[in-house]
This record gives structure tokens, C-alpha cells and sequence, in this order.
């Protein structure tokens, strides 16, 4: 018998050729291996003798030369093809969100119980459950900074987030720029000690780490320091809170217009109206009822923390995307990290204070 000719064998086209054969993988998987008698192709033209009856090795999409005295082998599970549709998988057991809505629940309840307390029974010890968190914090988002190659120094960012939030709480806003000032200084002098090599980004992203924790975090500071100061920070919290489940809810009900598909894919316009309701009917009765402010200063309030918790939601996905990870954290089931749960807090913290500062009567 002759050896195939160039039409009968695969991987060649041109005129005056057969059409493309692949090899039938499926076939060959019912007896397992490829025979000496297969008639496709012939094994004699690759040197084979009449003997020879182990199974041929495949190289890309044709058999290779027989293997002498080799025994039969069950053949690797299938592997999908490239062109074939992949089954597609079933959805996580949170729902369309993509989260774990049972241990979500019931860390956000523990959350809130732990805050609750902490205000209501000594405003001291809130703020020492806050500078727990934002130490927390300010490691996680440095670990998730040196996953990007940035390494931002850690020490100096400790120390001056514990001095930002005490100076917050016994010398006011001043106490807080200043702290943010020696902070940053200490974090780009640190650095000095660790050559030229990514120094700028190094301290610059030491820089942000001071700028986006602890400074931020120092205006729900400021919100405790007045008599009434229990009230301002329940008030900003339930109002944050709200946004989130109000905007959870209404995404998942009605969200069909993506808000920022390249940052947030589940993030919908629906989503954002959901959340301005949800922060106006909550923040309306805190301003009124506990902070003597206008009801007009409650609908502003509420609409300004919507749309600073969904900035702030937004501004952390854009980082997670760039430095390719999902959370922050794995500190809080349901949540991620301690970080993920501080994303709607921290810039609206600072928009609290200011439109409080303004709207109601310092208690």
C-alpha cells in the first residue's frame, strides 16, 4: 500500500485537493486508542509494522508515529473547542448581584448593632471602633496597592492615620490638615530610605492611601465631636445605608441602564434613582426631627450622600479594575473587606459635615 497522497492527509488545501479532514476524536474515544488497522490514516505510512498496535500520539491535528509496545490508555476527558459555545454556568447563590446576600445581611446587622452601640452609650468608644476600621483600612488598601506594584509605606501611614483621627477629636478640622500635612511628609521622607527606584509612585501612592482613609474618615470624626454628635454621625450612616440597599434594590428590581459599564457593570441608572429615594425618605427625619433642620435641608442632605456614596462606590471599583483584583479584603463575608464597606463612607463623611456644618444648628 502506498503512502497517503497530499489530498487524503490533513492540514493541506490548495488546488486539486481533497477538503480539510480533521481528526474525529470522538471516533477514535470509543476504542480508546488508534489501532494498526484504522483505515484513516494509514499507520504503515509512517514506518508502522503490522504489530504494532499501541496507540498513536497526536500531534496537533494528525497522528505521529506509532509507539512500540505501548498499551492501551483511557484518553483524556475532551477539552471544548475553541469555536464550540460553552455551557454557561449557574448564577452564585447571591441572586443577580453577584453577592452572598445571607452573610451580607448578617454582617451589615452586626455592623450596625456594634456602631449603634458605640455612639449611644459613649461617643468615645465609636470613635475608637472607627480608627480600628480605618487602620484596617489603610493595610488593606497598601496590600492591595503592592499587588500593582505600587509600594507605598506602611509604617508612617499607621502612625499618622491614629494622629489625624486624634487630632480630629481634640483640635478640629485644623487638628485633621495638619495631621494630614505631617502624614504626608513622613510618608515621602520614609521612602527616601529605599533608593530611587519607583520612589514617585511609591510616595504618591502613599500620599493617596493618607487622603482617602484617615483624611476622609476624619470628617465622621468631626461629626462626634459636638454635644449632638451621635446624632450627626447616625444620621450620615443610616443615610449612607440607605443608599446602599435603597440602589441594591432598585438595580436588582428595575436596573436596566448601565450607569458605568467599564467600572461597574451592575451599577444602572435605576439603581441611582432608587438610591436619591431611599436617602431622601431616611435623611428627612434625622435632619428634622433630631438635628432641627429644615425639610428641605433633609432632601438636599439625602441627595448629596446619594450621589457621594455612589462617587465613592465607583471611585474604589475603578482602582479594584486597575489593579486587577475583586475586593479589597476577605475580612467580612457577603462584603469583602473592611475597606469595600468604607468605600460609600468615606467621601460621604466629608459631604455630611459640610452640608450639616451649614443646614442645622450646632448642638
Amino acid at each position: 500500500m502506498t503512502p497517503p497522497s497530499a489530498a487524503d492527509r490533513p492540514g493541506r488545501t490548495g488546488p486539486g485537493t481533497a477538503p480539510l479532514r480533521r481528526y474525529d476524536a470522538e471516533a477514535d474515544r470509543s476504542s480508546d486508542t488508534l489501532r494498526a488497522d484504522a483505515s484513516w490514516p494509514d499507520r504503515r505510512a509512517w514506518g508502522a509494522k503490522p504489530e504494532d498496535s499501541g496507540p498513536v500520539p497526536i500531534v496537533g491535528d494528525r497522528p505521529g508515529p506509532p509507539v512500540r509496545g505501548a498499551e492501551p490508555a483511557a484518553t483524556a476527558a475532551p477539552q471544548p473547542d475553541a469555536s464550540e459555545e460553552l455551557p454557561v454556568t449557574e448564577r452564585p447563590a447571591g441572586g443577580r448581584a453577584g453577592r452572598d446576600l445571607r452573610a451580607a445581611i448578617g454582617v451589615g446587622v452586626s455592623l450596625v448593632a456594634v456602631i449603634v452601640a458605640s455612639l449611644l452609650l459613649w461617643r468615645p468608644a465609636f470613635l475608637a471602633v472607627l480608627v480600628v476600621a480605618i487602620l484596617v483600612a489603610v493595610v488593606e488598601l497598601t496590600t492591595a496597592l503592592r499587588a500593582g506594584r505600587f509600594s507605598p509605606p506602611l509604617v508612617p501611614l499607621l502612625v499618622g492615620a491614629l494622629i489625624m483621627e486624634l487630632l480630629a477629636w481634640t483640635r478640629g478640622p485644623t487638628g485633621l490638615v495638619v495631621g494630614f500635612l505631617l502624614t504626608s511628609l513622613a510618608v515621602v521622607l520614609w521612602r527616601l530610605g529605599h533608593g530611587p527606584a519607583g520612589y514617585l509612585q511609591d510616595a504618591a501612592s502613599g500620599v493617596l492611601v493618607a487622603l482617602y482613609v484617615p483624611l476622609l474618615a476624619g470628617f465622621a470624626v468631626l461629626l462626634l465631636v459636638p454635644g449632638d454628635g451621635a446624632a450627626r454621625v447616625l444620621a450620615f450612616i443610616a443615610t449612607v445605608v440607605a443608599s446602599d440597599v435603597g440602589g441594591y434594590a432598585a438595580g436588582v428590581l428595575f436596573g436596566k441602564h448601565p450607569m458605568a459599564p467599564s467600572i461597574s457593570p451592575k451599577k444602572s441608572w435605576e439603581g441611582m434613582a432608587g438610591s436619591v429615594l431611599a436617602c431622601m425618605l431616611v435623611a428627612t427625619p434625622f435632619v428634622v426631627l433630631w438635628l432641627d433642620g429644615p425639610a428641605w435641608g433633609g432632601l438636599v442632605f439625602g441627595a448629596a450622600i446619594a450621589v457621594s456614596a455612589t462617587v465613592g462606590d465607583l471611585g474604589e471599583s475603578l482602582i479594584k479594575r486597575d489593579l486587577g483584583i475583586k475586593d479589597m479584603g476577605n475580612l467580612l463575608p457577603g462584603h469583602g473587606g473592611i475597606m469595600d464597606r468604607l468605600d460609600s463612607l468615606l467621601p460621604s463623611a466629608a459631604v455630611a459635615y459640610l452640608l450639616l456644618s451649614v443646614l442645622t444648628p450646632v448642638g
